[in-house]
């Protein structure tokens, strides 16, 4: 495994855990906002769960409070928002910082990933996506305004997933 998934993290619960706990599982992290117009992103991440979990893959939410504000609710406001207005199943972390020197450590390692035009650094802005293999190595850094759905992020997924 990478560095990585050794960073502790807090799940929207409070509870200690780190990416080691999804070991030998694709992951799509994903800095999220309940007060944003990519907020129904939740929808398409929702879809890719439902339909992925069960060939070794998960999204996992990290809320996000640095872009304009748009995720200001505690961790039982976020939890019920997503789960009342989108259906969110997937795991949430506690809310962290994606960029700065606030960084969470696993965001300060993601940002060194460069996008498809070949540019790394900051986080743009919510619902950045970053395609993480089984082993723990990023694949892919999407864009916000990608949506979760589209057919070039499905396929990713589905190359990603163990065994493939």
């Amino acid at each position: 495994m990478s560095s990585l998934t050794q960073h502790p993290i807090n799940d929207l619960h409070g509870n200690s855990t780190s990416l080691e706990a999804y070991a030998g599982k694709a992951l799509l992290l994903v800095n999220v906002a309940s007060k944003c117009g990519l907020t129904p992103q939740y929808e398409g991440l929702e879809k890719l769960q439902e339909r992925f979990a069960d060939k070794g893959f998960s999204v996992i939410g990290f809320p996000c409070n640095q872009f304009g504000g748009q995720e200001p609710g505690t961790a039982e406001e976020i939890e019920t928002f997503c789960s009342t207005t989108y259906g969110v199943t997937f795991p949430m972390t506690e809310k962290i910082e994606v960029n700065g020197p606030g960084a969470h450590p696993i965001y300060a390692e993601l940002t060194q990933t460069a996008d498809a035009d070949g540019e790394a650094g900051d986080v743009q802005w919510n619902f950045e996506k970053f395609l993480i293999s089984p082993s723990g190595e990023v694949l892919q850094r999407i864009r916000p305004r990608t949506e979760p759905g589209d057919p070039a992020v499905v396929a990713a997924i589905e190359d990603a997933l163990p065994g493939r």
